[in-house]
């Protein structure tokens, strides 16, 4: 068990934007990725790379074996988030992502999550918030970093926060 998973909450029920302080931090369960997933993914997406599709030439490659794409893993990864957005979730902004390592056929990930920005929405039912999500395999290797800007509901009016202005 990580640090974060000792020293966190598991997700079930959506926060709202005031639970979400700077520092909170969450994990999710895992999720192993299967050969169905990738072979549903490939074929869905229409990501026929020969990376994805080709079990027997893959010499010469600088990555072999069933190989997943970072896409697939980055939406099981939002799948795994959800729940932490359950009827509160208004809105995917933006995010900023990097891949860190591959992933394959049968590797489980998780998300370990801590959110590096929290602030009120121009209407103050709302709030706008940014995590930084890893994502973990089995041996504990990060193998994507992400960080969602997500527009979320507050359960009663977001504090304001001070302004510079003179009155």
């Amino acid at each position: 068990m990580s640090e974060i998973e000792s020293e966190s909450f598991r997700l079930g029920q959506g926060f709202h934007a005031e639970q979400l302080p700077v520092g909170f931090r969450f994990h999710t369960m895992g999720r192993t990725i299967t050969e169905t997933d990738l072979v549903t993914f490939i074929n869905l997406t229409w990501f026929t790379e020969e990376l994805f599709t080709d079990v027997h030439h893959d010499e010469g490659r600088a990555l072999t074996g069933r190989v997943v794409p970072a896409n697939l893993v980055y939406c099981f990864a939002e799948g795994l988030v959800m729940p932490s957005l359950q009827f509160t979730g208004l809105a995917f902004l933006n995010s900023r992502l990097d891949v860190k390592a591959s992933v394959r056929v049968s590797d489980t990930i998780r998300v370990e999550a801590e959110v590096i920005e929290s602030r009120p929405a121009s209407n103050g039912r709302r709030g706008l918030v940014r995590t930084r999500n890893e994502i973990i395999n089995q041996d504990g290797d990060t193998v994507i970093v992400y960080e969602p800007l997500r527009l979320v509901a507050a359960e009663s009016n977001f504090p304001q926060l001070p302004t510079n202005e003179k009155e």
